[in-house]
């Protein structure tokens, strides 16, 4: 279970990464780029096909989507000079609550 959360937490970095490349990729016109984006997308789900062995799928994907969400929006603000505002640090706060409670009725 440990390797799988393992692979889960690798397979969010790698669709963060793979996500915040995409406008380097600009419209998928940038080879290099395009390669990056394409290449991080299919490791991540490659990943994700290794997890749900071990971790249920409903709770995989739950934790993969609200983290990797937060996560972009964290790069977008920091790397990306996307803006932040009280509505968009509500949002991930409920993203964020979300997952941890779908994860606390997966543990019953």
């Amino acid at each position: 279970m440990l390797v799988a959360a393992a692979l889960l937490l690798v397979a969010i970095a790698t669709e963060v990464f793979a996500t915040a490349a995409l406008p380097h990729a600009q419209g998928f016109t940038d080879p290099r780029w395009t390669a990056v984006v394409v290449g991080g997308y299919a490791l991540s789900i490659w990943l994700l096909t290794l997890v749900v062995k071990q971790i249920p799928v409903s709770i995989t994907y739950a934790i993969w989507a609200g983290l990797g969400t937060a996560a972009i929006a964290v790069v977008g603000v920091v790397f990306l000079d996307e803006p932040l505002n009280a509505l968009k640090v509500t949002a991930l706060a409920l993203i964020i609550g979300g997952v941890v409670l779908l994860n606390l009725q997966g543990s019953h």
